[in-house]
């Protein structure tokens, strides 16, 4: 029987170990000491990297826009309007006047470059000017309960 196993299995005397290759790892470039990587990094890579890879760009790039409304559409322009809300890439400015905001509409190409040159990440398309809202007689001391005037003349 002990020459059957020594048949199958080998002579062990004879056998050298450690003739296997032995996997050779590639040393990591950032657990070496001294190497290429490990230099402390800037306070701005830093955050660049981490709004990336939170998907915080867009949003942050929205947040700009609206406070930067001064810059994009001129000093006296801002004076007379303000950015409301940016839904669906939709960018909503309420004017002072309907004046003001046909003028804006006029201006809507000009707005929109320097939107796509300088916040290329926040993704509007369009800008919406809306003129200021007029009063409404549905509540208060001129309302007239019930259906309203109508056509009596039938």
């Amino acid at each position: 029987m002990y020459l059957r196993f020594k048949e199958v299995l080998g002579d062990a005397s004879s056998r050298r170990y450690g003739t296997r290759k032995r996997r050779i790892r590639e040393p990591v470039a950032e657990s070496e000491a001294y190497g290429r990587g490990r230099d402390p990094k800037g306070i701005s890579d830093v955050m660049t990297a981490m709004t990336s890879e939170l998907g915080w760009a867009t949003p942050l790039a929205k947040s700009d826009l609206l406070l930067a409304w001064t810059e994009i559409a001129g000093a006296d322009t801002a004076e007379h309007s303000f950015p409301l809300d940016v839904t669906d890439s939709v960018l909503t400015v309420q004017c002072d006047s309907t004046a003001w905001a046909t003028q804006l509409r006029h201006m809507r190409t000009m707005i929109m470059t320097r939107i796509a040159q300088s916040y290329p990440d926040a993704g509007i398309e369009t800008v919406r000017f809306q003129a200021p809202h007029a009063p409404s007689w549905k509540k208060g001391s001129r309302s007239i309960p019930g259906r309203g005037p109508r056509d009596t003349y039938g």
